[in-house]
């Protein structure tokens, strides 16, 4: 049963979820970027996705053997072009910090990821006839404002700091490389909301088996993911090579291996809670489950930005930029209630 202010309650918890992913991250000693986020991802895109799709999906094996074979392929398809997103989208943060990073990312990734599947589905004008549908899309497009807000204060913060203060919380700072990477990242990662429109024949599966609706996302998960996971596994076993990194996972340079991989474990699994909230989240949005990616984009901002102003990231800017920052995020707040009353709406 829909119920779309529970639907924004656990797209927040998934948006908390991904903004916190990368945190764990920071405290891994002596690896490469490589060694740690593929480390990570073994928790992210196949341990975490099989083992809930199996507590909450028990015909998991059943669910994907029936599922029809061009919905596999595109599912685990856009998985791949997802996984380039996500790959990109950890540089982005090593290349501009949390707060930068996740609000021009996910600007792209909001706008691509949510206007897209309606107009693919020639859906645009039929929400255009609706009272729900105009404020949906009206919730929409305030998000969009707020993320353009957060992305202003973000290269505002980037103008007025000096380069000593903007190494020392981000050591490895590079703004137009990080910018590309970003505008990359975002139109990528759009491609798990296709994703999950293409899987909706093995949601709809899983439910006629028995699985829960709350939870008829987790077979689908298992196979973009999967698809994820290859993109990634492929790069990063690259950039061991290159890098003559491959040590790092024995504890060939001294590092404290045990401790890091407990990191990336835990990071990997906080990275993959975003998509169990998420899956979670659309199927309390009713009709227009569309809005969730644009829901679950503003709630990463604003944790993202929570966090880049507890790590310091902010310090030294402007009053001025502040009040960027804070009214971005006071934009987003007030998207996610407009969206949450379109899909109210839709309802009655």
């Amino acid at each position: 049963m829909a119920n779309p202010f529970l639907g924004v309650f656990l797209h927040a918890l998934g948006g908390l979820a991904a903004a916190s992913f990368y945190i764990p991250y920071k405290s891994v000693k002596q690896w490469s970027w490589e060694s740690y986020w593929l480390a990570g991802g073994f928790f992210s895109w196949i341990i975490a996705p099989w083992i809930l799709a199996w507590l909450t999906a028990p015909a998991v094996v059943q669910i994907l053997a029936e599922a029809p074979k061009s919905t596999l392929g595109w599912s685990y398809f856009f998985g791949i072009l997802w996984g380039i997103g996500g790959l990109t989208f950890g540089l982005s943060m090593r290349y501009l910090g949390m707060s930068l990073g996740y609000a021009l990312a996910l600007g792209f990734c909001a706008a691509f990821g949510t206007i897209i599947p309606p107009l693919f589905q020639g859906r645009i004008l039929e929400l255009a006839g609706t009272r729900s549908g105009l404020v949906t899309l009206a919730g929409v497009a305030v998000c969009l404002l707020g993320i353009a807000f957060c992305g202003v204060a973000g290269i505002r913060k980037e103008q007025e700091l000096p380069a000593r203060d903007k190494q020392a919380t981000i050591q490895e700072f590079d703004l137009i490389k990080g910018i590309w990477v970003a505008l990359f990242a975002g139109v990528m990662s759009a491609c798990m909301a296709f994703g999950i429109a293409a899987g909706k024949p093995i949601a709809g599966r899983a439910v006629e088996l028995g699985t829960p609706p709350l939870w008829q996302n987790t077979p689908v998960f298992v196979i973009i993911l999967a698809g994820g996971f290859t993109t990634n596994f492929i790069w990063c076993v690259v950039l061991n090579v290159r890098n003559r990194s491959w040590g790092d996972y024995w504890n060939a340079a001294g590092s404290p291996v045990l401790m890091n991989y407990l990191l990336s474990a835990l990071a990997g699994t906080t990275w993959y809670l975003q998509f169990m909230f998420y899956g979670m989240g659309t199927t309390k949005m009713g009709q227009y489950d569309f809005s969730s990616w644009t829901i679950h984009m503003a709630f990463i901002i604003i944790f993202s930005n929570i966090w880049g102003w507890l790590f310091h990231e902010w310090k030294g800017v402007s009053p001025r930029t502040h009040t960027w920052v804070w009214t971005g995020i006071g934009i987003l707040l007030v998207s996610t209630l407009v969206v949450g009353w379109g899909n109210y709406l839709a309802l009655e």
